[in-house]
């Protein structure tokens, strides 16, 4: 068990082993029907998914919740228990060994096609075991693929250790067969859109508790609560974390095991559907039609996939002085209790702290390095002369080969084998995304997407789209990267755009940064001081600071590195401003998300066709609605609570001081967030 001094657990001689070198060499029918007998937690009693579903709907907590709804609606307690019954049916897992063993031979050789190894840390799933005997677990993975949901329960029934249950979102239940397939391998499903359903709320979060206080199995969930269609961490979503807390808490089990799981990937295989998404385009629906057809990613190269088990988190010993467990014993355990603020704050930092762990174990592959590169390029390229200039491929290299030194330098985690040369190691990994770039005669260039056969001309604007959809695939890649440089960028903009060496001056503009690009990158709460030093300390080691007690300066020689930290940042930058412009327009007054998302981006297509605006990003509809979450946050934009949807009304002048501030136009004048 550790604390957070070093929250990671991630050691240089840390060690990757790939579980597909042995399936290679052997039988997949003999690793699925092997003897399997893991050690489960200590305190577990055997227990049946029946019988944990009895102990349930026989909760002292769900016959109190149960009468309660029914004084409520009216209906008689038997209709509402019935009602429980049905909802915790719909809901729960039915784990069975033989069906973990059909998808360990399944997914044996579907993973063999996909990837060319599954690297995971032995040290790590060594901690894991020990820890699944010691307390309660929960398994918390970040959350970019779908593959996520599969590859953690095959590396615990490959390494026998105990098949986890896993929160899966309720449009996976309803495709035929693989819904139950699903469900028999630990699977239990939640619906969307909860809303102030009061009985569903209590049937789940007694599900959840059971499972915890009773240590029936790991329990898996993402923190983010989505799969991230930007492959950059979301601001973490608190319900189920609530839940499985919720038992330390009350004092029903000495402690709490949280164990980060970072899972990296140099291609993520949904890539070109997450861009189409962020454009606009539907989601398909999750059907099992829709999952045969997509065989044809079989045939595809995914390169490699790095899975990092951090070091297991005690809740006690994190929590220890930050919650007072006492009110908890003012109730009788069976009773609803709402957390108090202090509860909420803490289980908050717990989250970020969480985050913050995944993405310092994340593992980065070349490609995501040449994405920073590329990007920046495309953005000092004109349109029209996108495909003829490009950038050279030995310019390209020379940038990486620096950039890998300054990521290194800044603690970054990477994936650079050392036997081939680097060229050839950068041609391999770019080589994975043939489908957005190439190199022709040794120019590096974009790929515009391909219209329909037999399509006709398209217009400009969709000109605009074609394009923006390869720039998000590989802002995606850029993406994974930003956590290492996002601290120190945000330094280099903060210099720059005060224009002064003031420390006092620099640190106020670094907070207004973290509380406004706080729904966009994950930041700590209470740390904006502990980041800032940090920004300095890297940026000071590479030499593109010096500092002092008053001041800070950024010296000639440290120009390369602080503009392209400032290139970084520069599509984001774009991207609010261009909201705040939207929003401060005349006839915008009240407004829903689904009125403003299309809007901006229609101003955007336009402002990229006319030269003003350089990046796509602002095209994207998460980072519009990451936006919207921080105006909400700040105060700039209230929203209007009505009957059917949520409208939101802006105000002007408030968002016209923010766009003003960001641009260095006005100098930081609110009081910082006492939360940073």
């Amino acid at each position: 068990m550790t604390t957070c001094e070093d929250p990671s657990g991630y050691k240089q001689e840390d060690e990757f082993m790939d579980i597909l070198e042995e399936r290679r060499r052997s039988s997949d029918l003999g690793h699925a029907l092997r003897t399997f007998t893991p050690s489960p937690y200590r305190g577990a009693p055997p227990l049946s998914a029946g019988a944990l579903n009895r102990m349930v709907l026989e909760s002292q907590y769900l016959r109190y919740v149960t009468k309660e709804v029914a004084m409520e609606t009216g209906e008689s307690v038997d209709l509402v228990r019935e009602e429980a019954s049905g909802i915790l049916d719909e809901m729960s897992q039915n784990l069975q060994l033989g069906f973990i063993r059909l998808l360990g031979f399944t997914l044996s050789k579907v993973f063999k096609r996909l990837f060319s190894h599954i690297n995971i840390n032995q040290e790590g799933l060594n901690r894991l075991q020990q820890a699944i005997q010691e307390s309660p677990v929960i398994l918390m993975p970040n959350h970019r693929s779908y593959v996520d949901f599969l590859v953690l329960s095959y590396i615990l029934f490959t390494y026998d250790l105990p098949i986890p249950v896993i929160a899966a979102g309720i449009p996976l239940m309803d495709m035929k067969m693989v819904g139950e397939i699903l469900r028999r391998s630990g699977a239990f499903f939640i619906r969307r859109a909860i809303g102030s359903d009061k009985l569903y709320w209590a049937v789940l979060s007694e599900y959840v508790k059971t499972i915890v206080r009773t240590g029936y199995a790991p329990v898996e969930f993402y923190v983010e609560g989505l799969r991230s269609r930007t492959l950059k961490s979301l601001t973490p979503k608190l319900g189920m974390m609530h839940m499985v807390l919720e038992p330390f808490f009350k004092g029903e089990v000495y402690d709490i095991t949280l164990v980060p799981i970072s899972i990296s990937y140099d291609r993520v295989l949904e890539e070109s559907l997450l861009a189409h998404e962020l454009l606009g385009v539907p989601k398909p629906r999750e059907t099992t039609m829709g999952l045969l057809k997509a065989r044809r990613v079989l045939e595809e190269d995914y390169g490699s996939m790095h899975v990092y088990f951090g070091m297991p988190l005690s809740v006690r010993q994190l929590t220890k002085g930050r919650v007072d467990r006492c009110e908890y014993n003012l109730l009788p355990r069976d009773l609803p209790h709402r957390p108090s603020v202090e509860t909420q704050e803490c289980v908050s930092w717990l989250a970020q702290q969480v985050i913050r762990v995944q993405e310092q174990s994340s593992i980065l592959s070349p490609w995501s390095l040449m994405a920073c590169l590329v990007l920046q390029d495309h953005q000092n390229t004109d349109p029209g002369e996108e495909q003829e200039k490009g950038l050279s491929w030995e310019l390209l290299t020379q940038r990486t080969l620096w950039l890998k030194g300054l990521a290194i330098s800044f603690g970054a985690r990477l994936d650079w084998p050392e036997q081939p040369p680097e060229n050839q190691v950068m041609a391999s990994s770019m080589a994975l995304h043939r489908s957005v770039i190439r190199c022709h005669q040794g120019r590096v260039t974009l790929l515009e997407e391909e219209g329909p056969v037999g399509a006709g001309p398209f217009t400009t604007e969709e000109g605009v789209v074609r394009r923006a959809r390869a720039v998000l695939m590989v802002a995606a890649y850029r993406n994974q990267a930003l956590h290492v440089f996002i601290r120190p960028a945000m330094l280099a903009l903060a210099i720059h755009t005060t224009r002064s060496s003031q420390r006092e001056d620099i640190y106020s503009y670094f907070r207004f940064l973290l509380d406004l690009f706080s729904n966009d990158f994950i930041f700590i709460t209470g740390r904006s001081s502990q980041d800032f030093e940090e920004a300095c300390s890297l940026l000071r080691k590479c030499g593109a600071v010096q500092t002092s007690q008053q001041e800070v300066t950024s010296p000639e020689e440290g120009q390369r590195t602080t503009s392209f930290l400032r290139a970084l940042l520069q599509p984001f930058i774009d991207a609010y401003q261009v909201v705040f412009s939207h929003l401060c327009l005349e006839d915008v007054e009240v407004f829903t998300e689904r009125q403003m998302v299309p809007a901006v981006r229609s101003l955007a297509t336009k402002l990229l066709l006319s030269g003003e605006l350089t990046s796509c990003d602002a095209l994207s509809s998460d980072t519009q609605k990451n936006v919207l979450s921080a105006l909400l946050r700040l105060g700039a934009v209230t929203r209007l609570r009505t009957a059917e949807h949520s409208e939101f009304r802006a105000n002007k002048p408030a968002i016209s001081r923010l766009a003003d501030t960001l641009a260095g136009r006005l100098p930081v004048q609110t009081a910082p967030n006492p939360r940073l």
